[in-house]
């Protein structure tokens, strides 16, 4: 496992992933993105086995753990070739959020479907005209006798398709003013009437797709606010690290699949009966790679072990994740390139992860926005933003 020991738990936990992600393989997963099809089967096995909800209360089916077994669960599902970006989205940050935030009613009703795989929920932040800026979201929920009317549109929401409910950051107009915007949150189910989406065309071959949603006069109850109206950029943020956190520990799982399976093609691809990966511009690219890859892994670890313990860990989330999609979007190009022109055949899957570990340069937050937050917050320069 490179320069990472893992603790019995967590030795236990990751075997347990690569045992039942085994059972399907990468070319499950790759085919089930070439065509849009579910991997339904595979998130049922990994609900049951407590590998959705480890992070989660117990007392709402959760396994009482920490975020640092979540890194585990992730980081291995996309070493075995299997990036799910669903994980990221249903369980850590909607499943977060709802833990901190939401009243007992909504946590029974939503955390254990969410643990055992039963249940989905896509988060909505993002959206045409807001980009990066939280404070511009237009999407508005307005206060009506029985509860709220929601209106706006979401965009590049993934999994919607997939998922029972949607959680949805809106203006809140009862709390907004023309200097302030003050956020409210909602957890809305995607069958309520006036809310719809649409495929967003994209190169991501993924089985998660992106989507544009729209929400014309959605009703919803007292029961579908989360935690305190007006009080959501708070309650968001305890979902962003947990993001953030976990999009390192994807990057990590691709850069260990995609250096796994080029090392691997090194060993055994003989030109002038000289294994390839004896030449040393095929083997140190790769060697630094690893290293780009192991850093990564080191920072992600880092950035959970000081969530759990309840310490400031935005500066640590961030860079973890940059350090680590960085790193997977070199280490998979170099595999790409020790593979030569069989790196982009569909035999070697290797050339359909480029995108979506591009994407993850780019959400959930840019790095350029990390470098932002950084030069800010760590180095003390004037905020640009």
């Amino acid at each position: 496992m490179g320069l990472i020991s893992d603790s019995p738990e967590h030795e236990a936990i990751r075997n347990s992933v690569a045992g039942i992600a085994g059972r399907y393989g990468p070319a499950y997963f790759l085919e089930r993105a070439r065509t849009g099809g579910g991997i339904e089967e595979l998130w049922k096995d990994l609900g049951a086995a407590g590998l959705l909800g480890l992070h989660l209360p117990e007392d709402y089916g959760g396994g009482g753990g920490r975020m640092s077994d979540a890194v585990v669960v992730v980081e291995e599902l996309a070493a075995q070739g299997m990036p799910l970006l669903i994980w990221v989205i249903s369980p850590a940050i909607c499943g977060s959020i709802l833990a901190c935030h939401a009243s007992d009613e909504m946590k029974q009703r939503w955390l254990p479907g969410i643990a055992d795989g039963t249940k989905k929920m896509a988060f909505g932040l993002t959206e045409p005209d807001a980009g990066s800026n939280s404070h511009n979201i237009k999407t508005t929920a307005k206060r009506t006798e029985t509860g709220w009317t929601i209106s706006g549109s979401k965009y590049y929401i993934s999994a919607v398709d997939q998922s029972d409910a949607i959680l949805l950051v809106t203006r809140d107009a009862d709390h907004s003013s023309g200097q302030q915007n003050r956020l409210s949150l909602f957890a809305v189910p995607t069958n309520s009437p006036g809310l719809t989406f649409a495929p967003i065309d994209t190169s991501i071959v993924s089985p998660d797709k992106q989507f544009t949603v729209y929400l014309d006069d959605v009703s919803v109850g007292e029961e579908a606010l989360i935690g305190v109206a007006g009080n959501g950029l708070r309650q968001v943020f305890d979902g962003l690290n947990p993001e953030r956190i976990l999009v390192g520990a994807l990057s990590s799982g691709i850069g260990r699949y995609a250096i796994g399976k080029a090392a691997d093609y090194a060993r055994q691809r003989s030109v002038w009966s000289t294994p390839i990966g004896a030449h040393q511009g095929i083997a140190h690219p790769l060697a630094e790679c690893h290293i780009a890859v192991e850093l990564g892994r080191m920072a992600t670890l880092r950035s959970a072990e000081l969530f759990d313990a309840g310490e400031p860990a935005g500066e640590a989330a961030n860079i973890a994740k940059f350090a680590a999609s960085e790193a997977a979007l070199k280490a998979l190009d170099q595999a790409i390139q020790t593979h030569g022109g069989n790196g982009l055949s569909h035999e070697y899957g290797l050339s359909e992860l480029w995108f979506v570990t591009r994407l993850m340069r780019t959400a959930p937050v840019s790095r350029e926005m990390v470098l932002n937050f950084v030069a800010h917050a760590s180095l003390g320069l004037p905020r640009s933003y």
